[in-house]
C-alpha cells in the first residue's frame, strides 16, 4: 500500500524569478501515479508525468527512484504563491500539502537615500534584504558604473557593510549595493567641507540593541503613567 514520506519540506520559500521545486515522496507506490493539484483554484496541474497546463513554467520531474515526484515551476512568481496538493489515485484518495511562498527580495541600504558627511570622517553603509532574514547572496558594491573595492567591506549572510575611512570630496556620488539574490538599491554619498546636519549612519542591528531599545521605551512609558498617576493624586488632594 502507497504512504507518504514526510520527511520533506513542506514549507517551500523562494524568490521572485528563481525556480521553486516542491518534492512529494511516495514509498511503495506500485502501479498507482501521482497527481498534481492546484488548491486555489483545484486546477489539475498534472498526472504522472503529463502536464495539464498551458504554463510552461510548470513541469513535473521523476527521478530514476520511481517514489521521487517533483513539481517544477520556473522562473516563480508571487501569484504562485499557495497550497499545492501531491494526490495519489488510491481509493480512498491519499494527498499531502505543501505551501510555497514566492517573495519578492530587494536590497535596502539603511539609512536616508542621501547621506550627507563631513570631511573625514567614517561613512558606513549597510545592506540588508527588505523581505530578511534571506542570504543576501554575493554582494556587488559599485560606485557610480564601476565596482567599488577600495573601501573596507564586511558582510555576514544577512547584512553587508561597506565602509568609506577619512571620507574625502572625491568620495562623494551615487553607491549601489547589488545582491546576487535580491533587487539592488542605491544612495547618494555628499562628502561636504563644512557643517550639516548630522546624517543617519546605522550598522547592523543586534538582537541585543533591539531588545535594549523596546526596554527602555517600556520603562519610559511605564515613568510616565506614574508620574501621570501621581500628578492626578496631588491635584485630587488639593
Amino acid at each position: 500500500h502507497p504512504y507518504f514520506d514526510f520527511d520533506v519540506p513542506r514549507n517551500i520559500t523562494t524568490r521572485v524569478g528563481q525556480t521553486a521545486f516542491i518534492n512529494c515522496r511516495v514509498e511503495q507506490m506500485g502501479d498507482k501515479s501521482v497527481s498534481w493539484i492546484r488548491k486555489r483554484d483545484l486546477h489539475i496541474l498534472s498526472a504522472g508525468t503529463a502536464v495539464y497546463t498551458s504554463d510552461e513554467r510548470f513541469q513535473v520531474i521523476r527521478s530514476d527512484k520511481a517514489e521521487n515526484w517533483t513539481l517544477q515551476i520556473k522562473f516563480a512568481q508571487q501569484r504562485d504563491s499557495g497550497i499545492y496538493e501531491c494526490q495519489v489515485n488510491t481509493e480512498p484518495k491519499m494527498s499531502m500539502a505543501f505551501r510555497l511562498n514566492v517573495v519578492e527580495a530587494k536590497a535596502i541600504i539603511l539609512g536616508p537615500t542621501d547621506l550627507y558627511v563631513k570631511m573625514g570622517s567614517v561613512v558606513t553603509l549597510t545592506c540588508i534584504i527588505s523581505q530578511g532574514p534571506h542570504d543576501l547572496g554575493t554582494i556587488y558594491w559599485y560606485r557610480g558604473k564601476y565596482a567599488d573595492a577600495g573601501h573596507v567591506l564586511w558582510r555576514s549572510n544577512y547584512c553587508s557593510m561597506l565602509k568609506i575611512l577619512d571620507a574625502k570630496l572625491s568620495d562623494s556620488g551615487n553607491y549601489t549595493c547589488l545582491p546576487t539574490s535580491a533587487e539592488g538599491t542605491s544612495v547618494m554619498v555628499h562628502v561636504i567641507n563644512g557643517e550639516h546636519p548630522a546624517a543617519m549612519q546605522r550598522g547592523c542591528a543586534t538582537t541585543a540593541d533591539k531588545d535594549q531599545h523596546r526596554s527602555m521605551q517600556l520603562l519610559m512609558t511605564m515613568l510616565a503613567l506614574v508620574l501621570l498617576t501621581f500628578g492626578w493624586h496631588r491635584t485630587d488632594l488639593n
